[in-house]
């Protein structure tokens, strides 16, 4: 498969975008070892070999999940939206707040 058949979506918001790598260790950014296996994309913006990570695979349902704040959160792994709101009571109390506050802003606009 080349570059151009690797296609990342997002199943909560269907973001799709091609992407160039999926893991830890992007061999085109060496110094870069992300905390995830996530889908990257060269950063075409960047001369010095940046990236973009699209997202990851949330680490309860396995969901393809991109990184905007309606689909996931990070917290030492990636987990989509739905799992941290049926595992809510598993997060520390900061997060539990911030997913809260979240949901209110999104019902308001």
């Amino acid at each position: 498969m080349n570059d151009v058949d690797k296609k990342f979506v997002c199943e909560n918001c269907n973001l799709s975008s091609s992407y160039t790598f999926f893991g830890k260790r992007p061999p085109f950014a060496r110094s870069i070892v992300l905390l995830e296996e996530a889908y990257v994309l060269r950063d075409p913006f960047s001369e010095d070999g940046g990236i973009l990570v699209l997202g990851g695979h949330c680490s309860v349902c396995s969901t393809p999940i991109c990184r905007a704040q309606d689909c996931s959160l990070f917290y030492s792994k990636r987990f989509c939206v739905r799992c941290v709101l049926q595992n809510m009571e598993e997060f520390p109390a900061e997060i539990q707040q911030e997913v809260t506050s979240r949901q209110l802003k999104n019902k308001c606009q």
